[in-house]
């Protein structure tokens, strides 16, 4: 089974080493796909030195600028299709999310518990490290927010680590996302819920970055807020049916 780990970056010099290096220490087979937004402090060209070393293992796409999570992750899954994985996973590069626990994410899709397995602060015997109160609050607020108005059925509906097998982005019509910022990951899981297909929390521990800047800004939070209403009201008249992806 074939497993690609999508990693989007922007001005990740102080982790991406780091991460490469761990995820490979776990000698699980894992591929790597790092989408940089023309980091301008040289993280592709970390990534560069790193791929001449993990020949068909690493691969480094470059985009010409800051052009949002949402669509880095839609690159990535393109390219992911394209080359028939089976296994695609979202992950940070800021150590808030830890290697270690890709494989139970996989375990969980691999075994067909799930469709969609999230890596969740929000389930028994989940939880957050090293987190200011402020953004704790706001995070497990957009949760319940979501869930009291599309009865999304998911706790950590905003998680970012997250496995989705190559049948649900099949299925998903890439054209019909909207959004780019902290909404993208609220209307992936949505529409994989909709469609029908299997979504599974797996709880981990998210510790807050020690390294870089955050990205969270005021318009993400924004787009948030109101993209929860714009998705909630849409999906009343979409008839949600699940495509073939030819490519």
């Amino acid at each position: 089974m074939k497993k690609l780990i999508i990693i989007p970056t922007y001005k990740e010099r102080e982790n991406i080493a780091r991460m490469l290096e761990r995820i490979f220490s776990l000698k699980q087979d894992y591929h790597i796909l790092v989408i940089d937004d023309a980091s301008p402090d040289g993280t592709a060209d970390i990534v560069k030195a790193y791929v001449t070393a993990h020949e068909n293992e690493l691969f480094l796409e470059q985009r010409p600028g800051k052009l949002g999570l949402g669509t880095a992750y839609i690159h990535g899954f393109k390219w992911a299709l394209e080359r028939e994985y089976d296994f695609i996973f979202e992950m940070d590069a800021d150590f808030s999310h830890h290697p270690e626990d890709l494989e139970r994410l996989y375990n969980a899709c691999a075994a067909g518990e799930a469709d969609v397995a999230v890596g969740s602060r929000y389930v028994r015997g989940g939880k957050t490290e090293n987190w200011p109160w402020d953004r704790s609050i706001l995070s497990y607020g957009a949760s319940l927010y979501v869930r009291f108005l599309t009865w999304l059925p998911v706790k950590d509906s905003t998680a970012g680590f997250v496995c989705y097998t190559r049948e649900v982005l099949e299925s998903i019509n890439f054209d019909e996302i909207q959004f780019t910022g902290y909404a993208f990951q609220i209307e992936m899981k949505f529409t994989a819920w909709k469609l029908g297909f299997k979504v599974v929390e797996v709880p981990i521990t998210f510790t807050d970055r020690t390294h870089g800047e955050s990205k969270m800004s005021k318009g993400i939070i924004r787009e948030g807020v109101f993209g929860v209403l714009k998705i909630q009201w849409q999906s009343l008249f979409r008839n949600y049916k699940r495509r073939i992806r030819k490519v």
